[in-house]
């Protein structure tokens, strides 16, 4: 008869088993939802650049023609590779640096506001955005990710080059 101590250890470990095994989906939708997003808001702006372009100037940002396609172009591009789960740790951070920057400029009010007001620091359209990029740097795109594709194949390939490496890691299991 198991005690209650290793009962409450196997229901704890099949608990971590169970949230672990949704780490991955979690990041996945994420990826997908605010990949397509960053996407489709960095393509908005490439397809509109004089109207971001007079935005920015509004905003006194320095050479507002550089920054519009800069600006675009990594939420465009940085939106695909999120999405696909390639170079995603690597891609995040000029997204947060691009979110960053939109609550340094457009946003100042509410950037300003995120101790006195967090409603509003929260309720600016860069904050989901920004926890998005911030959430994939420092989890990953998980184990349904191109980037987690290519870690296996590259592990794989490593332990074929080299038998002897796979053999003192099978036996320290």
């Amino acid at each position: 008869m198991r005690s209650i101590r290793q009962k409450a250890i196997a229901l704890y470990r099949a608990f971590m088993n169970s949230a672990n095994f949704m780490q991955s989906s979690l990041l996945l939708a994420v990826r997908l939802y605010w990949g397509w997003q960053f996407f489709e808001t960095g393509w908005g702006k490439l397809q509109d650049i004089p109207k971001v372009i007079d935005f920015f100037t509004s905003l006194g940002l320095p050479f507002p023609n550089v920054t519009a396609y800069v600006v675009g172009t990594t939420e465009c591009v940085g939106g695909i590779l999120l999405f696909l789960g390639l170079g995603s740790r690597l891609v995040s951070l000029p997204l947060l640096a691009d979110m960053i920057g939109a609550y340094m400029t457009a946003d100042r009010e509410a950037l300003k506001a995120i101790f006195a007001d967090p409603g509003k620091f929260y309720a600016a359209d860069p904050y989901t955005f920004l926890f998005a990029a911030l959430l994939i740097l420092v989890f990953g795109p998980g184990k349904i990710s191109l980037d987690a594709l290519i870690e296996r194949f590259i592990r794989t390939e490593k332990t074929a080059l080299n038998p002897a490496s796979s053999a003192v890691v099978m036996a320290g299991r």
